[in-house]
C-alpha cells in the first residue's frame, strides 16, 4: 500500500521558517516526479513547486520563488520542502504528491498529473 506522510506544519509566526517532510512508502519513487501543494479554507488546491526524479529540475509558484525550496533524499524516498521568510497568506493544508510514470525532467504544475497524495499538514502563519 502506497503511503505519503507529511509532517513539519505548525503555526509560526509571519518571517519564521519551516521544514515540511514527506516521507513515501509502499513504493519506491526515485524515478518520478514529485510535488508540494497547498489548499487555504475556501480556495481549490494550488501548485507550490515540484521536483523531477534526479533532482535536477525544479519549478515553482510564482508566489513562492526565492522563499521556499523543494528538495528530496531519493535514497530515504523522502521529498522536502523548506519554507522561508513565512507570509500569513501562506497559511493551508500543504500537500504532498508523487506522479507514477516517468517524466524525465518534467515538472508538471497540475494537480492532475500526480496519482499519490498525503494527506496534508496544517501550516498557519501569524502576522
Amino acid at each position: 500500500q502506497v503511503q505519503l506522510v507529511e509532517s513539519g506544519g505548525g503555526l509560526v509566526q509571519a518571517g519564521g521558517s519551516l521544514r515540511l517532510s514527506c516521507a513515501a512508502s509502499g513504493r519506491t519513487f526515485s524515478s518520478y516526479a514529485m510535488g508540494w501543494f497547498r489548499q487555504a479554507p475556501w480556495t481549490e488546491r494550488e501548485f507550490v513547486a515540484a521536483i523531477n526524479w534526479s533532482c535536477g529540475s525544479t519549478y515553482y509558484a510564482d508566489s513562492v520563488k526565492g522563499r521556499f525550496t523543494i528538495y528530496r533524499d531519493n535514497a530515504k524516498n523522502t521529498l522536502y520542502l523548506k519554507i522561508n521568510s513565512l507570509k500569513p497568506e501562506d497559511t493551508a493544508i500543504y500537500y504532498c504528491a508523487a506522479r507514477n510514470i516517468p517524466s524525465g525532467d518534467y515538472v508538471p504544475p497540475f494537480v492532475r498529473a500526480y496519482v499519490y497524495w498525503g494527506q496534508g499538514t496544517q501550516v498557519t502563519v501569524s502576522s
